[in-house]
C-alpha cells in the first residue's frame, strides 16, 4: 500500500510539472506578439511605424459629360462596284488605287471602234429611210390635188398615206437605233457613279471587260461624310428620343480601340426602328465630316454619345474608387496625414473622371495608388511617382530636396504624372511600358528610376 501510494504521489507531481511548463510556454510566446502588437503600428503605418506612401487627388468642381458609351463600326456613306455597260477590250485605265475621284470623272476606257462602226449604220439607215418618207410625202400632196380634180380614184390617196405613216414608224426606230448605238459609244468611258476613295483594281488593261462581270472594275466608297453604327441598350432610348423630340442636335465623338485619342466629333443622325431582341439593343447612326480622312470603312471605334453636360459637379479621378461588400468608396486623407473609409455614390463617368452624387466634398483629398495596405486610420505621406526613391538622401540629394522631384501641391504631382504618361505615350521609355495599364506604369518607372539612381550612385566608385 505504501509503495502504491508512493507512486501515485510521484504521478501528481509529474502531471503538476507539466502543467506548469505549458503555462510558461504559452506566456513565453504570447508576450512578445502582445508587444509587437503594441510597438507595430500596422494600423497606423506600413509595421516599422513610418507612414505609407500613397499617391492622392483632390476632388475639384468642373463640367462633366452624361454620354453613353458603345462599340462602333465605321460605314461609308456610299459604297459602289464600278462596271462597264457593254463589252469590249479595256484599252485605257488612268486612275491610281486609293485616289479621290470626282462624280463623273473617266475611270477606264474601252475600244469604241466597234460601237462607232454600228452608229455609222444606224445613221445611214435613218438617212435612206428619211429620204423614203420624204419622198411618200411628195407623192401624198400630188395624189390628194388629183383628187380635188377628180382625176384619181379615193382608194390611191389612201394607200399613200398609210404609206407615209409607215414610213414615219420606220424613220422613228431608225432614230432609236441611233439613239442607242450613241449611247454604247458613250459607255465605252466608263466614269465614277459617285465621289470617293477608289479601292484596289480588279482588271489591267487588254483584258476583256463584261457587264455580266461580279467583280467589277473597282469599288469606290464615298467616306466625306461617313457614318458610324453602334448600338446602345434599349433602356436608353427614352432619354434619347426625348432629347430629339426637343429639337436638340446630340453630339458623338469616335474614339480609338484603346479610348485615349478622339477621331472625330460629329452628330446623331437617326435610330433604328427595331430593337435587337437577342442583344436587347438598339442601333444608332452617327454622321461625322470626316475632313481629315481619320475614319476608315469598317474601322472599329469606341462611339460615345453625349446626353447632355453636367455643370459644377464633383469630379475625381476614376483610380480613387474603391469596391468592397459594403459598396463603393475612397480613402480620404485627412489634415493628420491618416486617411478614412467614406462610401460614395457614383455619377457619370467620362474617360478617367467621374463624378460623385454624395459623400465627397470640393477639396478633400482622396488616394488614387498604394490603397493595397490601407486600414481605417492609417498613417501616410502623400507622394508622387519615384519620389519615394529619394528618401534617405542628404542635403545635396537628401530628404530635403524631395520637393524638386516629388514636392509640390497634389495638383501639381498629378501635372507631372499626366506629363510623363504622355511622354510614355510617345514611346520615349520604349515599346513595352506603353501596354502597360496605370498601375503597372507607374511601377515600371519607379523600377526605372532606381536603376538609373543606382548606376549614377556606383560610378563613382568604380572610377
Amino acid at each position: 500500500m505504501n509503495l502504491f501510494g508512493m507512486k501515485k504521489k510521484h504521478l501528481w507531481i509529474a502531471i503538476s510539472a507539466l502543467l506548469l511548463v505549458g503555462i510558461a510556454i504559452f506566456w513565453f510566446n504570447s508576450k512578445p506578439a502582445d508587444e509587437a502588437g503594441k510597438s507595430g503600428g500596422s494600423k497606423h503605418g506600413n509595421g516599422d511605424g513610418k507612414p505609407l506612401p500613397v499617391q492622392a487627388a483632390i476632388a475639384k468642381s468642373g463640367d462633366i459629360d452624361v454620354s453613353i458609351n458603345a462599340l462602333g463600326t465605321v460605314t461609308a456613306r456610299t459604297t459602289a462596284t464600278v462596271k462597264a455597260r457593254v463589252d469590249g477590250l479595256l484599252v485605257s485605265v488612268p486612275f491610281r488605287e486609293g485616289q479621290l475621284v470626282k462624280e463623273g470623272e473617266v475611270l477606264a476606257e474601252i475600244d469604241p471602234r466597234p460601237f462607232q462602226v454600228l452608229l455609222d449604220q444606224a445613221k445611214g439607215q435613218l438617212i435612206r429611210d428619211q429620204a423614203l418618207l420624204d419622198e411618200a410625202r411628195l407623192d401624198l400632196d400630188r395624189y390628194r390635188g388629183l383628187l380635188a380634180k377628180d382625176s384619181i380614184a379615193k382608194q390611191q390617196v389612201d394607200v399613200q398615206e398609210a404609206l407615209v405613216r409607215q414610213d414615219e414608224g420606220v424613220v422613228k426606230m431608225d432614230r432609236a437605233q441611233v439613239d442607242s448605238a450613241q449611247l454604247n459609244l458613250d459607255f465605252t468611258h466608263i466614269t465614277a457613279p459617285v465621289s470617293g476613295i477608289l479601292g484596289l483594281r480588279q482588271l489591267d488593261v487588254g483584258n476583256m471587260i463584261h457587264a455580266a462581270d461580279t467583280t467589277g472594275l473597282v469599288v469606290i466608297t464615298q467616306t466625306q461624310p461617313i457614318y458610324v453604327i453602334f448600338a446602345i441598350p434599349a433602356d436608353n432610348i427614352p432619354a434619347v428620343q426625348a432629347r430629339l423630340r426637343s429639337g436638340e442636335t446630340l453630339s458623338a465623338d469616335a474614339f480609338d480601340r484603346d479610348s485615349k485619342n478622339k477621331l472625330a466629333t460629329g452628330k446623331l443622325l437617326t435610330i433604328d426602328n427595331l430593337i435587337n431582341v437577342s442583344t436587347g439593343t438598339v442601333n444608332f447612326k452617327a454622321e461625322f465630316a470626316n475632313s481629315d480622312n481619320k475614319l476608315f470603312s469598317n474601322q472599329f471605334v469606341n462611339a460615345r454619345l453625349r446626353l447632355e453636360t453636367r455643370h459644377n459637379a464633383i469630379l475625381m479621378p476614376v483610380a480613387a474608387i474603391q469596391r468592397g461588400t459594403q459598396g463603393t468608396f475612397v480613402y480620404v486623407v485627412g489634415k493628420d496625414q491618416t486617411v478614412s473609409i467614406r462610401p460614395v455614390t457614383l455619377g457619370p463617368v467620362s474617360g478617367d473622371i467621374v463624378a460623385i452624387e454624395k459623400g465627397i466634398s470640393v477639396g478633400e483629398q482622396m488616394v488614387t495608388d498604394g490603397t493595397d495596405k490601407l486600414r481605417e486610420g492609417a498613417k501616410v505621406e502623400v507622394t508622387t511617382p519615384g519620389a519615394h526613391a529619394d528618401a534617405g538622401k542628404g542635403p545635396h540629394g537628401s530628404a530635403g530636396s524631395s520637393n524638386s522631384s516629388g514636392g509640390g501641391s497634389p495638383e501639381e504631382k498629378q501635372k507631372r504624372w499626366a506629363e510623363m504618361n504622355a511622354r510614355i505615350d510617345r514611346g520615349e521609355f520604349g515599346e513595352e511600358i506603353k501596354k502597360l495599364p496605370e498601375e503597372e506604369r507607374k511601377q515600371r518607372m519607379r523600377e526605372m528610376r532606381h536603376q538609373r539612381e543606382g548606376g549614377a550612385a556606383s560610378s563613382p566608385n568604380s572610377q
